[in-house]
């Protein structure tokens, strides 16, 4: 039934009741557009019970009660999603270039790259929570939380100095209610396979599961009370098939600064979900996907892994950084670090294609240098 109002009647002399009703059906950007539109909006607008209805909404994993109690301890819901809905974008990526990479090794020492120092950062893994959330199709499939960084010990100098990598899955269920195991299947959009054969030839579920998952993976640091969102939301690419033929891997990910951490400067946020095949139509049941992998890790612009200590101190950064509401531009800094990445590894070949040419010919001139005293 439609409502008229009277010319007469101002907006101030409705029910705030009435506004708190209208505001609390909206999503995150829309309501933080509504609370530029008038004074009563604004007003209501910071009420913390609505923020924390958009967030849940978005993000499922924060309607526990234990995240509820960080996220209130950082600032609140409204910070939280002021800290997290808009991605993180690094435009720092151009400002690396390959000619002042020759220049780091002799800046840097071995123990500066690798960690390996006496006294450790002020950065503890025990700060660190990780708030993950996948949807498929706008329905949330997988919830987790993980409190800390798993088997990383202050103390123990094993984890500061190898690869840090988090393993949701495995790590996260040992807290968790719920069944750690997460499926898909045709009742939840999928398309039916008859056979992998066809599947590899038209690709359909492939397509499927790249247009229609999407990740959020929130890291909340209690010291400082920051968080932010390292995810892409949408995946930036993956691959068919690997290590067999029945598993899909969908990348997201983020670039991160690294200024005055590493030499590289920026370093790569990987966010790996793996899905495998475990049912399709020709066996008689439902086409049918397990979620099998779900980690984090950091890799430089060469492809190496950064350690622990060092990762440590980038996701402490990452707080910090620039964020945007614009996901093109958030897909364009991904794209430029792919394509510096690219660029390296292809001066790196040539440099290497040089040395060996030059190898060569020495070897030729040292042996014909011999044959001629000898002759």
């Amino acid at each position: 039934m439609a409502v008229s109002v009277a010319p007469g009647e101002s907006m101030a002399s409705l029910s705030s009741d009435l506004f708190y009703d209208i505001l609390r059906r909206l999503d995150g950007p829309t309501l933080a557009s509504a609370a530029c539109a008038c004074v009563a909006f604004c007003s209501i607008s910071k009420e913390e019970k609505l923020w924390e209805n958009v967030c849940s909404s978005m993000w499922p994993s924060t309607s526990r009660e234990d995240v509820k109690s960080l996220i209130s301890c950082i600032g609140g819901f409204r910070k939280f999603y002021a800290d997290c809905f808009p991605l993180i974008v690094n435009k720092e990526v151009t400002e690396y270039q390959w000619n002042d990479h020759l220049e780091y090794p002799e800046e840097w020492t071995e123990a500066e790259y690798y960690g390996d120092v006496d006294e450790f950062e002020n950065v503890a893994p025990s700060d660190f929570v990780s708030i993950v959330d996948i949807r498929y199709k706008d329905r949330t499939i997988c919830s987790k939380v993980l409190w800390g960084i798993p088997n990383a010990n202050e103390f123990n100098g094993w984890f500061y100095n190898c690869p840090f990598r988090i393993d949701l899955l495995t790590y996260a269920a040992r807290d968790d209610d719920n069944d750690c195991e997460v499926f898909l299947s045709v009742s939840d959009g999928l398309p039916p396979i008859l056979s992998m054969e066809k599947e590899r030839k038209d690709g359909k579920l492939w397509m499927e599961l790249r247009d229609g998952l999407r990740l959020s993976w929130i890291v909340v640091n209690k010291k400082v009370k920051q968080a932010a969102n390292l995810g892409s939301w949408s995946p930036l690419g993956g691959q068919r098939h690997w290590p067999t033929d029945k598993d899909f891997v969908i990348r997201f990910g983020s670039v991160l600064s690294a200024k005055g951490i590493l030499p590289c400067q920026v370093v790569e946020c990987i966010l790996i979900m793996k899905f495998r095949v475990i049912h399709a139509e020709g066996e008689g049941v439902q086409t049918t996907l397990k979620l099998t992998e779900l980690s984090m890790q950091l890799e430089d612009m060469e492809g190496a892994h950064v350690n622990g200590r060092n990762s440590l101190n980038v996701l402490k950064k990452a707080l910090s950084c620039h964020r945007s509401k614009n996901y093109s531009e958030v897909l364009e800094s991904c794209h430029l670090y792919s394509k510096a990445q690219s660029e390296l590894k292809e001066e790196k070949m040539r440099n290497e294609s040089r040395l060996d040419r030059l190898r060569i010919i020495c070897g030729i001139a040292a042996f014909l240098t011999f044959w001629y005293y000898i002759l």
